[in-house]
């Protein structure tokens, strides 16, 4: 099947919606016997439009380096048949869901699943849901929504309920850009009628939740092509004076800098602090404040540095004893496969000397690693 082929998709060649008021009158739907539809079918009809609708942008304010992308031949009436067909099968034809959904981008199965409700007068994930189970209904219904629902959906897990999943937590908040918050944000109110920030406050406490409330306010500058080198210098000296240079850390300056300042200006900053501390950004982190809030500002740090090494050695950290974290494996490959997977794969070969599919392979079984290698792009 023809796919478009390049390293990186840009900015212009990355589809994005905008939110919109849902439609309250949705496109015509008739039955093969052009009569009506009852009213189930127009119901289910406008919430799948009405998520259609929900914003889809991922938040590409940089190079993409997706392994999921468009395909030039794409049937949405022939893809719907091949899953009516698996899911109808005894005993589920996996493969042949894994095969379709796996290398199909997020708007071509919105596409897939209205053409399903056509044909079949159901809605296409619940029967996914229905049809799956275990680890591979995860990753299958976690592609059912956009990279910006998902990240959402994954925030509002981490915080519902009996205790807080702060390493979810830390990941997503701490790892996407401006633009992909901003978004976040919006879709969090949209599929929860709840504000994200008051959410992240009533969950978390101190200086942690002053640092995750910062950056969920998504106040960071953009970058710019003029380079500030005496605000360089200020910075650099200000995150030393405010840290390693005294006892104690203010922290309230730390995390001024770090949520409110370009990426490319705090590279240019963590440079320019060796020339004053003897110790770099990273390890004065260690040094300086401790648990979540010290797992957070390295997430940061790191992220500032090559957000593709961050989920490289998140990947690496989660297969390192047999079997893996699913939780987390699942979270990485299905958030990043349509934004920066590809590099992702090529940074953990190189820091880790064996594809990252090979290191797949050897930690997951069954359907699951089968889903998982197919959205890596095969072996990397």
């Amino acid at each position: 099947m023809g796919e478009v082929k390049g390293e990186a998709l840009s900015q212009k060649h990355t589809l994005q919606y905008q939110v919109t008021t849902p439609s309250l009158n949705p496109p015509a739907l008739k039955s093969s016997s052009s009569q009506p539809l009852p009213a189930r079918i127009i119901k289910m009809a406008m919430v799948n439009e009405f998520l259609g609708q929900l914003t889809l942008n991922t938040g590409v304010d940089e190079p993409t380096y997706p392994t999921v992308v468009p395909t030039l031949d794409f049937d949405p009436d022939r893809d719907a048949a091949r899953v009516e067909t698996a899911i109808n099968t005894k005993g589920v034809d996996k493969q042949t869901i894994i095969d379709v959904l796996t290398k199909r981008t997020y708007a071509l199965r919105r596409e897939i699943a209205f053409a399903y409700e056509k044909r079949t007068k159901k809605d296409m994930i619940t029967a996914l849901k229905n049809a799956l189970s275990g680890s591979l209904e995860t990753v299958i219904l976690g592609l059912m929504k956009s990279t910006t629902q998902y990240d959402a959906t994954e925030i509002r897990g981490s915080i519902k309920g009996l205790g807080t999943d702060e390493e979810t937590l830390i990941e997503i908040l701490c790892s996407r850009s401006k633009t992909e918050l901003v978004e976040i944000k919006k879709v969090y109110k949209e599929l929860f009628k709840k504000d994200l920030e008051k959410d992240v406050a009533g969950d978390t406490s101190g200086n942690f939740a002053k640092l995750l409330l910062a950056l969920v306010q998504a106040k960071r500058e953009d970058t710019s092509s003029i380079v500030d080198y005496q605000k360089i210098d200020e910075d650099a000296r200000t995150l030393y004076d405010a840290g390693v240079k005294r006892k104690g850390t203010d922290v309230a300056i730390w995390i001024s800098i770090m949520s409110e300042r370009s990426v490319s200006h705090l590279q240019k900053v963590f440079e320019r602090y060796k020339s004053y501390s003897p110790y770099d950004m990273q390890e004065s982190i260690r040094m300086e404040v401790k648990g979540d809030l010290e797992k957070s500002f390295l997430t940061l740090v790191q992220c500032f540095e090559n957000k593709q090494l961050y989920f490289a050695n998140r990947l690496n950290d989660a297969m390192k004893s047999k079997g893996a974290k699913e939780k987390v494996v699942t979270r990485i490959i299905v958030s990043r496969c349509e934004v920066d997977l590809k590099k992702i794969c090529s940074e953990f070969k190189a820091h880790f000397g064996q594809s990252l599919c090979k290191t797949i392979s050897e930690h997951t079984k069954g359907d699951y690693q089968k889903a998982l290698l197919s959205l890596c792009g095969g072996d990397n």
